[in-house]
């Protein structure tokens, strides 16, 4: 094993990663708050579960359809403007979601094209999150920068039920989002202070952490990236995509459906339903990073195939029997332990995704992962409206065991992932 360079003397770069954590956290604030006012969407505008599931269906395939460009996007111009235009733009269709008015025939038409819009301005959050850290961290840090990164997806989502039942209790849920953005703006001053693309362009990054960062590093400054052809030949990213299809499944139940499986199938009230909520995006914060944490020390211990692969792997099949269980029992508050168990296990296989899509993709990061992310969010178009199908037709017992077989599809997948491939074989 090649001896580790010193250690540096600063450590921007985790500046760096905590900003992304924390923009992690508003874009899901920002995409959540409709799961948690959907009673009151619903009422509004006179709207089925099936035709609830349409307008949650809206927002993912906007965001599915533009993440390879937003990540070719982001190979190309850089990151740190693009994230700025996203925000700025998530945070307008947010409140654009709030003055779509009710009681005409298009008004759902309206409703379903302005959260397609939103989903457009978020895709580039996490294809443009993996070429920072592709430009910033050492792929040995890959794991954790990554666990903590999509920590801030659940301290964003676990944040939406206090807050966003909290306006409602005392507003509406068209404050609820004109509050998420005015957040959002907040965030873009934050962002545009706090990074730059690559170290090199931080006065504050000593010469040994910009040493410590290139000997890790795999992807040139100004390096072009890979032609559409050659990284959509890839049987990695094919397995990735694959596997992260069958986690955006099982995850965007979480993100769409749960808030109201609390309160309209486990009987909660609103109150109970904000607290409980919480708890399985309380589960994603904590797991993710300790997932990256582990995978780091486990690959440089024992190699990347246990410590990527198999602990991946291993963590999607839990999630999978978790989210079985909980339909067992009867107690809403044991169920939603068992959920959050679940929610918790999923999020410990996050990293993986992202430090082997980033590893392989090198130069092509952000294509690479906006491919990958794309088949993550078919995922979540799917699942927001085949589960209200399969609730009414065979009941939501089916529907969460159907998650957990996919979920278990997808632990499948990481056994046959090769996580020494390159796109290119040069680096």
């Amino acid at each position: 094993m090649p001896a580790l360079p010193p250690k540096p003397q600063t450590q921007q770069r985790w500046r760096i990663i905590l900003a992304l954590f924390a923009i992690a956290a508003v874009s899901f604030l920002d995409r959540n708050n409709i799961s948690i006012a959907a009673a009151a969407l619903q009422q509004d505008f006179a709207l089925s579960n099936v035709q609830l599931g349409v307008v949650f269906s809206g927002f993912v395939a906007g965001y599915a359809l533009a993440q390879p460009l937003a990540g070719r996007i982001a190979d190309l111009f850089g990151p740190t403007r693009v994230i700025a235009i996203g925000i700025v733009w998530w945070s307008a269709l947010t409140a654009a979601t709030a003055m779509v008015p009710a009681g005409y025939g298009w008004s759902m038409a309206l409703l379903i094209a302005v959260r397609f819009l939103l989903g457009l301005g978020e895709a580039v959050i996490f294809p443009a999150s993996n070429r920072m850290v592709a430009n910033w961290i050492p792929a040995r840090e890959r794991g954790l920068a990554n666990g903590i990164i999509f920590a801030g997806v659940g301290v964003g989502a676990g944040i939406a039920p206090p807050l966003i039942t909290a306006i409602l209790i005392h507003a509406d849920w068209k404050s609820a989002f004109y509050a998420s953005a005015l957040i959002g703006l907040v965030m873009l001053a934050f962002w545009l202070l706090s990074v730059k693309d690559r170290p090199e362009q931080m006065a504050a990054v000593s010469p040994s952490e910009l040493a410590y960062i290139r000997d890790g590093v795999s992807s040139p400054p100004q390096a072009v990236p890979m032609g559409w052809g050659q990284i959509l030949r890839n049987r990695t990213l094919a397995l990735l995509a694959f596997s992260y299809f069958t986690y955006g499944y099982v995850a965007y139940i979480f993100f769409t459906w749960f808030f109201k499986y609390l309160s309209g199938v486990r009987g909660l009230d609103l109150k109970s339903s904000g607290i409980y909520g919480m708890l399985p995006f309380i589960a994603m914060a904590i797991a993710s990073p300790l997932g990256g944490y582990f995978a780091d020390r486990i690959s440089t211990s024992k190699g990347t195939r246990i410590g990527r692969c198999l602990t991946a792997s291993l963590a999607l099949s839990v999630a999978g029997l978790f989210v079985a269980l909980a339909t067992q029992v009867d107690d809403a508050r044991l169920a939603t332990l068992f959920l959050a168990g679940g929610a918790g296990a999923l999020y410990m296989s996050q990293s993986a995704f992202w430090t082997i899509s980033a590893n392989l993709g090198g130069r092509s990061a952000g294509s690479v992962s906006g491919l990958m992310n794309m088949a993550n969010q078919i995922g979540g178009v799917v699942t927001a409206s085949l589960t209200p199908w399969l609730a009414d037709t065979y009941g939501w017992t089916a529907s969460f065991v159907f998650a957990a077989g996919l979920s278990l599809l997808g632990a499948l997948a990481w056994l046959f992932i090769n996580p020494e491939d390159r796109l290119d074989p040069a680096l």
